[in-house]
């Protein structure tokens, strides 16, 4: 009890607000109601068509080494290939994402006192941080399949992993982009996390402009 009490003090000093201004369960819904956002957001973004093909700041594309070879490969004609893999990694990484929402809203419900004290002490990417500690390894698990059914259409996957794996072995890339279906799992759920970023930003800076009640009372101290 005693430590429960410390916890709110610490959030209510943290939300510079008037401790009768702020409840416990004003500041724990404000975080929550932060992380849903974010959540959502995010989810509805990429998890439809173009999502992420049509998306520059996380589009897909050939890693490391395999880029720059992609270019000497388009240079000669054969870029028709490569934009079909690359169409193919973006389009599995969409199929994949909406998968995400039942993991994330399940994150939120489960936050405890404790997690919203080091959301609002963490910083501008706390709520991004929390996600990403809570869902990445569950969510990697769940993406796999789906990208590996999506990729698996494409022909052109097998020739990647082959091309990707001796790249690998010769130094010129990381071992984790070595698998096509490995990086594009990967990929799809930096992206997911960098959109959850940028709308967390967007409710820091503006937290009034959400039209949110409870996200002005709680983040627009």
């Amino acid at each position: 009890m005693k430590r429960r009490h410390h916890l709110m003090l610490g959030l209510l000093a943290l939300f510079a607000l008037p401790a009768m201004a702020l409840s416990e369960g004003d500041a724990a819904s404000g975080v929550r109601a932060a992380l849903e956002r974010g959540a959502a957001s995010a989810v509805s973004s990429l998890g439809r068509n173009d999502g992420f093909l049509g998306n520059p700041a996380v589009r897909i594309e050939l890693p490391g080494a395999l880029k720059d070879a992609a270019r000497l490969l388009r240079a000669t004609g054969q870029g028709r290939k490569l934009d079909e893999l690359e169409t193919a990694m973006n389009r599995a990484a969409e199929q994949a994402v909406p998968q995400a929402r039942t993991l994330l809203v399940s994150a939120v419900r489960s936050m405890s006192v404790e997690d919203a004290l080091q959301i609002v002490r963490g910083g501008d990417d706390a709520v991004t941080r929390f996600f990403e500690t809570k869902t990445r390894a569950p969510l990697a698990q769940k993406f796999l399949p789906i990208v590996t059914r999506a990729t698996e259409k494409q022909a052109l996957a097998d020739k990647y992993n082959a091309v990707a794996g001796k790249a690998a072995g010769l130094g010129l890339l990381r071992g984790e982009d070595a698998n096509l279906q490995q990086y594009v799992t990967e990929r799809t759920l930096d992206g997911m996390y960098r959109m959850i970023a940028e709308e967390e930003k967007k409710i820091r800076q503006d937290p009034i402009g959400t039209g949110s009640a409870i996200l002005k009372k709680v983040f627009g101290g």
